[in-house]
């Protein structure tokens, strides 16, 4: 009785089209990784800017965004033609107290984007306040961030309009916070780190499918 010769198992085959592609997404989510590592350290660039900006001489409110942050919580004025809406949002008061922040969303021209003004805090979301526009003065901020985290940890997300919060406010409400790097977050960090996690993850998932085709095979 001879014996039968024993066959060596078949090396594993790697598909080169799904690994070409399944490579450059790695690659690419690193990128971002490594790009939202540089943003983290503009951001606290431009944040120890905005932090000595309260104190310096008043300009012009701006029209559009992005808000530069050289003029980020400078203080500024502006002239409300009427209110043709309001926000409501979480927020501070002037005396540490919590409640309803009233942002207008102001008519300042016959054309034009515009402006947002925070006027102040109340305790309730669904008061009204006895504001229908006027000469406004204040600090320039940014209006409230409602961005898809998803826009922001790729760098797609639209930039965030002016707001202007009043120094004073109207009857019912107390004046808002003045603004704060400390209230700006900065989370580039946070969100390289999810890159480089779902760069590891995908890689990970892939050779686990690898082995597994192979294995079937």
């Amino acid at each position: 009785m001879t014996d039968q010769p024993t066959l060596a198992p078949a090396p594993a085959r790697i598909p080169l089209i799904p690994t070409i592609l399944v490579a450059l997404a790695v690659l690419v989510m690193i990128g971002l990784g490594v790009w939202q590592v540089q943003r983290r350290g503009e951001k606290a660039a431009a944040l120890a800017l905005a932090a000595a900006n309260p104190g310096r001489p008043a300009v012009a409110f701006p029209k559009l965004p992005p808000v530069d942050a050289d003029i980020l919580f400078r203080p500024s004025s502006l002239h409300c033609l009427r209110v043709v809406g309001w926000r409501v949002e979480a927020g501070r008061a002037a005396d540490g107290s919590t409640g309803y922040r009233h942002i207008a969303e102001c008519s300042t021209g016959a054309e034009g984007p515009g402006a947002l003004v925070a006027i102040g805090v109340g305790q309730k979301p669904d008061d009204k306040p006895a504001w229908t526009g006027g000469q406004v003065s204040g600090w320039i901020s940014q209006e409230p961030d409602h961005r898809a985290l998803i826009e922001r940890i790729g760098g797609k997300a639209p930039p965030l309009r002016p707001m202007l919060i009043a120094r004073t406010a109207p009857a019912g409400l107390k004046p808002a916070a003045p603004p704060s790097a400390a209230d700006v977050p900065n989370n580039h960090l946070a969100y390289a780190v999810q890159w480089f996690i779902f760069a590891a993850v995908a890689v990970i998932i892939y050779i686990l499918a690898l082995r597994r085709r192979n294995k079937s095979a």
